[in-house]
């Protein structure tokens, strides 16, 4: 790396310097779990977009899908276009309909919350069961995180793989714990333009320095032409419609991101949301694009087979070409990327403890102090586990992401989806669709002999579940139907 590790490093402590600083002052803006867990519902259309983006794309973007990028070639083009198009439905047909629909049954923090008053579950069971599922998946996406985390360390600094993860953990817990939403919501924002700059610049060098674009796609024939192709993988056999439409299928994942979705429930104003779709839609679109060509450019500045891992090519693009100090803001960015998301899933996880489990289950009358307490020693317990699981440096972002992107689509998508358009859906059709669409994920994940992401199948199913047991038992109540259409009335 250009330059000295001393440089890199002062860069990087004031960064954390700044990001816990905000999570001082978040820590003391936070009164209550309304506060912990959406920041009262607050954000402005910016704030919002940026803090969804920052929270969905994570270090994967960085690492993974430049890595992807890199061994695939013209094929990871499918997945970003999926990304796309799946963020851009997101906040077109859901953002407003579910900001409004959580507000009106019960002011509704969370997501299993959502699920029980919005089908008024006395039972408790739809509540429990999707914090189950939020708790399960979370745990391998945390896990990305801190993989990625700890890729960055080991890179940069010459740390032991496991020491890096550690330092990686205790920065992004630290500020979560005391700042929650607010904390995540605000240091996103930062992130967020981070990331795109980042993302703009690293390519761009990278293009000067292998001489121009078509250079780089000369030095991509060179090293196999089925890197440049749509439609054939790197061995030349033909992709396929099961392995384009897995490929597409990552943007129905949007649909169920309990991190994506508790950011259009935070937003301030229903009147701010077109504002926010046009801000998160263009930032996704360029930080998508350059991903894409950091990884293919990488492949003319180091050759195909040149890294050990090709999910550090961004990192090793970022040392290979700038000065220490400009490295020390890049890298910024990636560990920004990777609190980004962390802290996002940490703090739903910790809500669905708190408020799903511990209030719902044991402590009915337990105190908002009580329940910002339970969410942040939550947000340790979680963290730990999720360290274990991040511990074998085999483990690759993008594997673990893809995993836990597909339980919570195929687990939470289609219910999200026809709760707000669906007036004949009952409680017994979301339990069916939340614990089919999970239980797919899961299964498919094992037996899957075509190469068909799981995702697909699990939201198949999960639509098909809910809608034949919806039919097939009682309607829903009138109580039910009338919040229905008074919500609809305000679309």
């Amino acid at each position: 790396m250009t330059g000295n590790i001393g440089t890199v490093s002062a860069t990087f402590a004031v960064y954390i310097a700044v990001m816990l600083l905000l999570g001082y002052v978040a820590y003391k803006r936070t009164t209550n779990l309304s506060d912990y867990i959406l920041g009262g519902r607050t954000l402005g259309p910016g704030t919002a977009a940026l803090s969804a983006g920052a929270s969905d794309m994570s270090g994967w973007l960085l690492l993974g899908l430049p890595g992807y990028a890199m061994a695939a070639g013209y094929e990871a083009t499918w997945i970003a276009a999926g990304l796309l198009i799946g963020t851009w439905l997101n906040w077109l047909i859901v953002s407003r309909r579910l900001r409004v629909y959580s507000h009106a049954v019960n002011d509704s923090l969370t997501l299993p919350a959502y699920f029980e008053f919005r089908f008024e579950d006395k039972t408790r069971l739809l509540r429990v069961i999707s914090a189950i599922f939020i708790l399960l998946f979370f745990l391998f996406y945390t896990s990305s995180g801190l993989v990625a985390a700890g890729k960055l360390f080991e890179s940069t600094f010459g740390l032991d793989y496991r020491i890096a993860v550690v330092l990686g953990t205790l920065i992004i817990v630290s500020y979560t714990f005391f700042g929650g939403f607010l904390a995540v919501s605000w240091t996103d924002v930062i992130q967020g333009l981070l990331m795109a700059a980042a993302l703009v610049v690293v390519p761009i060098l990278a293009l000067n320095s292998v001489g121009g674009w078509d250079q780089a796609q000369a030095s991509m024939e060179a090293s196999n032409p089925n890197l440049l192709t749509f439609f054939t993988d790197v061995e030349g056999e033909s992709l396929g419609f099961v392995a384009i439409i897995s490929l597409l299928g990552w943007g129905l994942g949007y649909f169920g991101q309990p991190h994506v979705l508790a950011r259009f429930k935070a937003i301030g104003d229903d009147a701010a949301l077109p504002t926010a779709r046009r801000i998160a839609v263009v930032w996704t679109a360029v930080c998508l694009v350059a991903a894409l060509f950091t990884g293919w450019i990488g492949i003319g500045y180091f050759g195909a087979e040149s890294l050990a891992d090709t999910e550090t090519v961004f990192l090793a693009l970022i040392q290979a070409l700038t000065h220490p100090i400009v490295a020390g803001i890049l890298l910024a960015a990636v560990l920004a990327a990777i609190m980004s998301t962390a802290d996002s899933q940490l703090l739903v996880s910790s809500s669905a403890l708190a408020e799903d489990f511990y209030k719902a289950l044991f402590r009915r009358d337990a105190s908002q102090q009580q329940l910002v307490w339970v969410g942040r020693f939550a947000v340790v317990g979680i963290a730990v586990i999720a360290l274990i699981f991040a511990f074998d440096p085999e483990s690759t972002v993008l594997g673990l992401v893809s995993y836990a992107w597909a339980g919570f689509g195929a687990a939470f998508g289609p219910a999200i989806l026809l709760s707000l358009f669906w007036k004949r859906m009952n409680r017994n059709g979301a339990l069916a669709g939340i614990i089919v669409g999970g239980v797919t994920v899961v299964i498919w994940k094992q037996i899957d002999t075509i190469g068909l992401y799981e995702i697909i199948p699990g939201f198949i199913l999960a639509t098909v579940a809910i809608v034949i047991v919806s039919l097939v038992t009682a309607p829903p109540s009138a109580s039910i139907e009338r919040t229905f259409d008074d919500v609809a009335g305000r679309y």
